[in-house]
């Protein structure tokens, strides 16, 4: 399997930023990690060796990248606003700067190919994945979230500006009549998973809502609720992401 390491100065952000990039060619995938995780939590939790096959044949390739956690959403020292300010800009450096690589390198690699990408993640992941798409749906065609929440609420408890509503999809989309929008979710794949076991209480409660949202729409969408035994953790995310990315390629 080709793994390449980059870190890249951010114009947007003013720090380094790191990621990986697991495979040589296929589907592009953007994975975010858990809250407070790194861009090599994927690859330690299993998830990169668990799609290795697709990856190793040419059907896939990931791009695992970091978070700004600790200086947005779970910042203890700073106030909401400025926490969402600064994941405004975790956005422009994920739309304007990685984005861009990734769609240019994916090109490249399948034979000059225009692509869309498919993007996950697990738990706070998951909230990033759906977040993305469901703000930037020109870039993105699948989605597959797993054991997430889909507003704000988990992090701003009620406080809600202009900034945060447009990071919180269940407060955006019941409102949403743009058909540039709504006609970009109805041609992608989405996939929402949650399980029904230990700590999954929060995630399966928005996942109903962004389900009953959905179908108000019109949008289709695959949602999946596991067992009660399968519970917020990686051996079930595993299994969760073998079977849909599988269903995918």
């Amino acid at each position: 399997m080709r793994i390449s390491y980059h870190k890249e100065y951010s114009r947007h952000l003013h720090r380094d930023m790191e990621y990986k990039v697991y495979g040589h060619a296929g589907k592009p995938m953007l994975v975010f990690p858990t809250s407070l995780g790194r861009f090599y939590q994927y690859e330690d939790s299993g998830m990169i060796q668990t799609l290795s096959q697709f990856i190793d044949a040419g059907k896939l390739q990931i791009w695992a990248c970091d978070t700004l956690d600790e200086e947005t959403f779970f910042s203890g020292g700073w106030n909401h606003e400025d926490k969402v300010q600064r994941h405004e800009q975790y956005d422009k450096y994920i739309m304007q700067e990685l984005i861009p690589r990734i769609l240019e390198s994916s090109k490249a690699s399948n034979g000059g190919s225009d692509q869309k990408i498919l993007v996950s993640g697990c738990s706070m992941g998951a909230y990033y994945s759906a977040s993305f798409f469901f703000r930037h749906p020109h870039v993105f065609d699948t989605l597959i979230a797993l054991s997430g929440v889909y507003s704000t609420h988990y992090f701003f408890g009620d406080y809600m500006s202009g900034t945060v509503y447009l990071n919180s999809p269940l407060h955006y989309l019941p409102g949403l009549t743009d058909e540039h929008y709504l006609s970009a979710y109805r041609a992608s794949r989405i996939i929402l998973c949650v399980g029904q076991g230990a700590y999954e209480d929060e995630m399966l409660h928005e996942t109903r809502l962004l389900q009953d949202l959905l179908q108000h729409k019109g949008i289709a969408a695959q949602i999946d609720y596991w067992g009660h035994d399968a519970d917020h953790d990686w051996p079930w995310w595993n299994k969760q992401i073998h079977y849909y990315v599988g269903g995918c390629l």
